[in-house]
């Protein structure tokens, strides 16, 4: 079933006026179309065990999620561990494609409107990261909302930065080379994340990886042109239920780890910036490098079209994923040392 288009007017039961939108289903490639109707497919066939709706909506995304992670990437070592937090333990998941020297690595958030997700329903994307790019992946776990609020999610992945900086080289790891990266919700999260070290004067961060992340914009002309619920899940009641579930107290949208774009780019380490061209979230990647261009920040940003909001996750069928983990990969593999 294609997109519908959403035309403006009064929605008798509910009295609001609808956004209209950008039919995008004809401006994706035939992969993302093939993998849309897959994921609908998976959807379809899940049953729900759950009268929650939040249960329910974490179930269904794992079960679909579990098909696109059943295309293995083998390793030679995948260890599950976790720390202790002030907000108790952590799983983590550490990913390494040589097991026999200390990696540079890389600290990698998942996405999931903070809401969704966990170790498994990005394992291949980690996998994928730690073949291409010759660094180890560590993958968080951290809390989901509402059962945890903000900031107890920035919070978390700053103590892992603390814990890798602290105790990598018992892990195998080169704690003088942290990057960190995410996807979508796990990009933001990663900026904070980064900007919390500089605050605090360590630990240093070498480089980040942001995929199509959300950084602060509470308007743009992505976020009126794109976002679908039958295509990405981010349509206006989508967004505005995992920013409500993620920041309970509206005061709180306007903290600085919460809206990162209030926040002074300068001296930042290299960052990889990977954007979606139709997704609402778009402008919010543009955004921030246009300030880390003005603040002398090395960044690359990419668009990728014919895509949607969480494409990475296609990439046993869509190419122009598997090119976006290489494309970051790259961009780790090309730091320079020291």
């Amino acid at each position: 079933m294609l997109a519908q288009s959403c035309f403006p007017g009064v929605v008798p039961d509910y009295g609001i006026w609808l956004m209209p939108k950008v039919d995008i289903w004809s401006r994706l490639t035939p992969q993302s179309q093939a993998a849309v109707e897959k994921s609908r497919e998976l959807y379809a066939a899940f049953k729900a065990q759950s009268a929650d709706a939040l249960t329910v909506a974490r179930e269904g995304y794992n079960h679909e999620r579990a098909y696109w992670n059943s295309f293995k990437v083998e390793l030679p070592s995948v260890e599950d561990m976790a720390i202790d937090t002030p907000t108790g333990k952590l799983p983590l998941r550490l990913y390494r494609a040589q097991a026999d020297k200390a990696l540079p690595v890389l600290v990698y958030v998942h996405g999931g409107g903070y809401i969704l997700g966990n170790l498994d329903t990005h394992d291949r994307i980690c996998r994928l990261l730690a073949v291409k790019s010759g660094w180890a992946v560590l993958a968080v776990d951290y809390a989901l909302s509402p059962e945890k609020q903000f900031p107890v999610q920035p919070d978390q992945v700053f103590a892992v930065l603390q814990h890798v900086a602290a105790n990598g080289s018992g892990m195998g790891l080169d704690s003088s080379r942290i990057a960190i990266g995410g996807d979508s919700a796990g990009a933001h999260l990663s900026l904070a994340a980064t900007l919390d070290a500089r605050i605090a004067g360590a630990p240093r961060v070498c480089a980040q990886l942001l995929y199509y992340g959300g950084f602060g914009l509470k308007d743009s002309a992505s976020m009126r042109l794109y976002g679908w619920a039958d295509l990405d899940g981010l349509d206006e009641k989508d967004t505005t239920t995992y920013r409500d579930h993620y920041i309970a107290d509206p005061a709180d949208r306007d903290h600085p780890r919460a809206n990162l774009l209030k926040s002074d780019m300068a001296g930042l380490p290299p960052t990889f910036i990977g954007a979606v061209a139709y997704d609402p979230l778009r402008d919010d990647s543009v955004v921030l490098a246009e300030f880390m261009k003005e603040r002398g920040v090395a960044h690359r940003l990419v668009l990728y079209e014919g895509v949607l909001h969480g494409f990475m996750h296609y990439s046993a069928m869509e190419p122009k994923a598997m090119q976006a983990i290489e494309d970051g990969a790259k961009f780790l593999r090309e730091l320079p040392v020291g």
